[in-house]
């Protein structure tokens, strides 16, 4: 039986729903480019990089652009939606989410942030949560995107804890293959039929115990 002794999270979707931010400003960027952008079309964007996420956009709309122009609409989607997530505040952190992380505290387990989102710092700042992590790995201190599992790798290396140690929590199938990838337990946050490969799947954090984060 495995006692974890560190837990590492996911940021969008698991501590805050960031993602209908992601939606609002990719659909604008659509709409501006001249087509439309669907809910639907929005779940082939989770977990994916800016640069694959504007990719896939201008695939949807049968759109060809250079390189430049690019990095362009990629700078312009990230400072449309910094101005949603400016706006931030603590009532958007996730039901029982906080609670856990103190748990965890109490416990003694180390707590990182891993994800992919170059703003996961002025997020936890906007809903107050900062401290409550001992690393942040974000998507200014990786070059590779999930599953590839640099992110994860780097969590339990900045909280000198092995990997076999450490529990993911993650809300997108990347995001598990990561975990997995780097030789971690894994929790998926949603519903199992969209999470495969999790040692278990929960709803969300209210019924999480510490009592659960035990493993064969």
């Amino acid at each position: 039986m495995t006692q974890i002794k560190a837990c590492l999270f996911d940021l969008d979707g698991v501590v805050v729903d960031t993602a209908k931010y992601h939606f609002i400003a990719w659909r604008e960027l659509a709409q501006e480019l001249g087509f439309d952008f669907t809910e639907a079309d929005n779940e082939r964007l989770k977990g994916v990089s800016r640069v694959r996420s504007l990719e896939i956009l201008l695939e949807i709309g049968g759109i060809e652009l250079d390189d430049k122009r690019k990095e362009q609409l990629a700078a312009q989607k990230n400072e449309n939606y910094v101005g949603y997530i400016q706006r931030m505040n603590p009532d958007e952190i996730l039901p029982g989410v906080e609670d856990f992380l103190k748990k965890l505290k109490e416990n003694g387990i180390r707590i990182a942030l891993g994800s992919a989102s170059k703003n996961a710092p002025l997020i936890l700042k906007q809903i107050g949560l900062t401290h409550m992590f001992d690393a942040i790995i974000d998507g200014n201190s990786v070059s590779k995107a999930k599953p590839d599992p640099e992110v994860f790798l780097k969590g339990a290396e900045a909280l000198s804890v092995e990997s076999g140690d450490c529990v993911v929590f993650e809300d997108a199938q990347a995001g598990i293959e990561a975990a997995r990838n780097a030789g971690m337990h894994v929790i998926g946050i949603g519903h199992p039929d969209n999470l495969k490969n999790a040692d278990f799947v929960i709803p969300g954090f209210e019924e999480m115990t510490i009592e659960k984060l035990k493993f064969d």
